[in-house]
């Protein structure tokens, strides 16, 4: 049996040694540290930052495609096309990889829809048109792999160029000079003379050098008694012609006669009223 006293010495002995131990231990010690963020400090939005670097590294991929596709759709191409697409000008004939680069856009600014050797390229989103210098796009369609078709949103309507000649941005402008003239026509008819003037202003401003338009703004600024202007269309009008052209051929130009003949009066009147 253990000794009563033994025990006690025993219990003694490891409570002492314990509070040693103890009193071995280092003391806990604290770290002055400065606060990342003061009171008051504005936490700067790490979203927006983030956001902003993701988009210039989209737009700088961007551009890196774009660069690649037009080295590509240039490499080899023949003067008129290479010309065109550093115009910025789709034409009849172009493959599909020089349409990308005239319009600055890669393949996801498009649908394609492909069957057999054809193919129809139409915007991604209508809204966010590919477009080149003579205008926004409803519509590309390929032949054999090449552009016979482009379709254009026009201020009448959607311009359709299926030949060489009418593609460019000067078979398209006189394209849309005829349509406002052919509007401004029916306004004449209706006797609404200020908007007729409006579309055969824009016309003569889209074909420059269609005698028509000229002196169809004149007899509307004539008739409003506008002189100084219309003396100016009138003289303009007879500028474009080849006069004596016109009057060997006779009968067959009979009415553009008639319309030089009055354009001479109404100057000889109008310088008059002017002075």
């Amino acid at each position: 049996m253990l000794n009563p006293t033994v025990y006690l010495n025993s219990r003694r002995a490891a409570g002492l040694l314990a509070l040693s131990l103890a009193a071995c231990a280092p003391y806990p010690q604290r770290i002055r540290q400065e606060p990342v963020i003061a009171n008051n400090d504005r936490v700067p939005a790490a979203d927006a930052s983030t956001a902003a670097g993701a988009i210039a590294a989209e737009r700088q991929a961007m551009k890196a495609t774009v660069d690649s596709i037009y080295a590509v759709a240039t490499a080899g191409c023949s003067m008129a096309v290479c010309e065109s697409i550093a115009r910025g000008e789709v034409q009849i004939g172009m493959n599909e990889t020089q349409v990308y680069a005239a319009t600055r856009t890669t393949p996801s600014a498009w649908v394609v829809r492909r069957t057999n050797g054809d193919a129809v390229m139409v915007p991604a989103t209508p809204s966010a048109a590919p477009s080149d210098k003579v205008g926004e796009f409803v519509m590309v369609q390929l032949d054999g792999g090449r552009s016979a078709v482009l379709s254009r949103r026009g201020p009448q309507g959607i311009m359709v160029a299926s030949r060489s000649q009418d593609a460019g941005a000067a078979a398209q402008a006189k394209e849309a000079a005829a349509a406002l003239i052919r509007e401004g026509d029916d306004l004449v008819a209706s006797n609404d003379l200020a908007g007729a003037l409006n579309r055969y202003d824009r016309a003569s401003v889209l074909d420059p050098d269609a005698p028509e338009t000229q002196y169809k703004a004149a007899r509307l600024l004539d008739l409003q008694l506008r002189p100084q202007e219309a003396l100016m269309r009138y003289q303009r009008f007879l500028l474009s012609l080849d006069i004596e052209r016109i009057k060997a051929q006779g009968d067959a130009n009979a009415k553009m006669a008639e319309a030089i003949a009055m354009a001479q009066q109404r100057i000889v009147i109008l310088e008059k009223q002017v002075k």
